[in-house]
């Protein structure tokens, strides 16, 4: 099993910034993609950043040039800052990591921490 904890949320103003961790823990042989999704009240989960072993890092459209995704390899753990923060980002954010352990691959999902950005 692997475990995804994830760190950083709260309650911002509008303009003001944010940076998210996630760490995966548990059996781990590889990790293939490890990111961000987020879900806003009455809305489905869309992806905001995402780095894959394949292609490198990819953005939502609505946060390409304010968000960054970053990752640590040595330390299993992704970072997600955020910046110019506005109140249409408000939502729970999840961690995701697409992992093969030492035996297939599995897709596993944080617990979700809130964003909230005020105008």
């Amino acid at each position: 099993q692997v475990q995804l904890v994830e760190s950083g949320g709260g309650l911002v103003q509008d303009g003001e910034s944010l940076r998210l961790s996630c760490a995966a823990s548990g059996n781990i042989f590889v990790i293939n993609a490890m990111g961000w999704y987020r879900q806003a009240p009455g809305k489905q989960r869309d992806l905001v950043a995402v780095i894959t072993r394949a292609d490198g890092p990819k953005y939502a459209d609505s946060v390409k040039g304010r968000f960054t995704i970053s990752g640590d390899s040595s330390k299993n753990t992704v970072y997600l800052q955020m910046n110019s923060l506005k109140p249409e980002d408000t939502a729970v954010y999840y961690c995701y990591a697409a992992v093969h352990d030492y035996n297939l691959q599995g897709d596993y999902w944080g617990q979700g921490t809130q964003v909230t950005v005020s105008s």
